[in-house]
């Protein structure tokens, strides 16, 4: 088993594009309406969207491959790239996104454990993240990996209002 992890690059976009939309479509494609799926795709991995988000210096992308093919990717946010307001001692982890063929090998907490390397070198005081309501797989991931709920806040998918669970792990 060859695990690697590469942070990405605004010349990675595409590739970055392609992995975002097709996890997510994958993830929660059955769950969504085609409609309120193809708006929230289209918003949300449109490649202008792709290339400002890594051009922002606040944000950090990786990529994790498994014998040499990319298998998802993580992204965290500091400071006014965090999704919601927090504190200065916060880091945000928005994006864990595993490929499904290649889930339940490990390479969702190697990316865990990228972010955690993150926050401890930036001297972070905690890790939160948004979850939908209903990703029951990731809820239960998050909270074996010390994540508590601390609130929640309100998520669009294309017209639909659905609900993240904000979720907080203390360092």
């Amino acid at each position: 088993m060859n695990i690697n992890m590469t942070r990405c690059t605004v010349g990675d976009s595409r590739k970055l594009q392609k992995i975002g939309y097709e996890t997510f479509k994958e993830t929660f494609e059955d769950q969504n309406s085609p409609e309120n799926m193809k708006a929230y795709l289209e918003e949300a991995f449109n490649i202008n969207q792709v290339e400002n988000e890594l051009s922002n210096p606040s944000s950090h992308f990786f990529f994790v491959s498994f014998n040499d093919e990319v298998a998802g990717y993580l992204k965290v946010n500091t400071g006014d790239a965090q999704t919601e307001k927090m504190d200065d001692d916060a880091l945000e982890i928005e994006r864990i996104y595993i490929i499904n063929k290649f889930q339940k090998l490990g390479l969702g907490k190697y990316l865990f454990n990228k972010a955690m390397d993150i926050a401890m070198e930036q001297n972070k005081k905690k890790i939160w993240l948004g979850v939908w309501e209903k990703n029951k797989n990731a809820i239960s991931f998050y909270k074996t990996l010390g994540f508590t709920q601390t609130g929640a806040h309100s998520f669009y998918m294309g017209n639909e209002e659905q609900t993240d669970l904000i979720m907080v792990k203390k360092l």
